[in-house]
């Protein structure tokens, strides 16, 4: 893996696009995960204005401090970012009295809601300074299983690092020198009161995840644990199918018009 120009061309590609789009740069939510602390550097690294931002509704200690810890050091290594710190919690509160209780009783459609009010924050500061929304989704997640929040997490103006896959994501983050906490972390979303991370979510690992990504070969010949995560990864690439397509459009024929 050619680390220096998949980085050069990274942020090139960011550079170009918000020059482009008429934009002063780039807007990212800070989680204290891998994926956002390494789509967060690349966006520093254009030059351009950077808003890194850490948005916590709810969320533990130890994921906040981390993200604190990384956003600091973005700040004080690059003199174009800055940080908002906007906590949503009693936002959200305000919401699950307003909601009906068996919505708020759906543990994960709040917890998508969680998701989709990070979005809305993003988009409002974005808009006001003229800055784009970057997304923090990895190959595996955003083509793969489709394990991102739909209007949520998914939300986004430009998706970064969706080309690489999360081992890819961790040996860039290594070689730019973040956190090693933060590249050590277990993957998690934050989205739940309880702690629930990606693994125990999907009932695989990235890496396995990867692999059945790429298999191409002859299932008669694979474990027992290799057929159970093919089989993880075919049902969740088959039920996450409507976040992954373009939206459906019902074209009316010609003739009828």
């Amino acid at each position: 893996m050619q680390h220096d120009k998949i980085i050069k061309y990274i942020t090139d590609w960011l550079k170009i696009y918000a020059v482009n789009s008429k934009q002063n740069g780039y807007i990212i939510g800070i989680s204290g995960g891998i994926d956002s602390a390494l789509t967060s550097t690349l966006c520093a690294m254009t030059g351009l204005d950077v808003q890194v931002v850490s948005l916590p509704l709810r969320q533990r200690k130890n994921e906040y401090d981390r993200a604190s810890k990384h956003i600091q050091r973005l700040c004080e290594k690059y003199s174009n970012v800055t940080s908002l710190d906007i906590d949503l919690t009693a936002t959200f509160s305000q919401l699950e009295t307003s909601l009906p209780k068996v919505t708020v009783d759906n543990k994960l459609a709040m917890a998508n809601t969680r998701s989709r009010l990070r979005m809305t924050t993003l988009y409002a500061l974005g808009q006001t300074y003229g800055l784009l929304v970057a997304g923090t989704g990895n190959k595996i997640e955003d083509f793969g299983v489709g394990f991102f929040t739909k209007y949520g997490d998914g939300g986004v103006d430009v998706s970064p690092i969706a080309d690489l896959t999360k081992t890819q994501v961790r040996e860039l983050a290594k070689h730019l020198g973040i956190h090693t906490e933060i590249i050590e972390a277990a993957p998690t979303d934050g989205l739940w009161d309880e702690d629930r991370t990606d693994e125990i979510q999907m009932g695989a690992s990235y890496p396995e995840l990867e692999w059945a990504m790429d298999f191409q070969g002859d299932e008669n010949q694979i474990n027992k644990r290799e057929k159970e995560v093919l089989s993880i990864y075919r049902r969740l690439n088959q039920i996450n199918q409507h976040k992954m397509v373009p939206i459906p459009v019902c074209l009316i024929p010609i003739e009828m018009i």
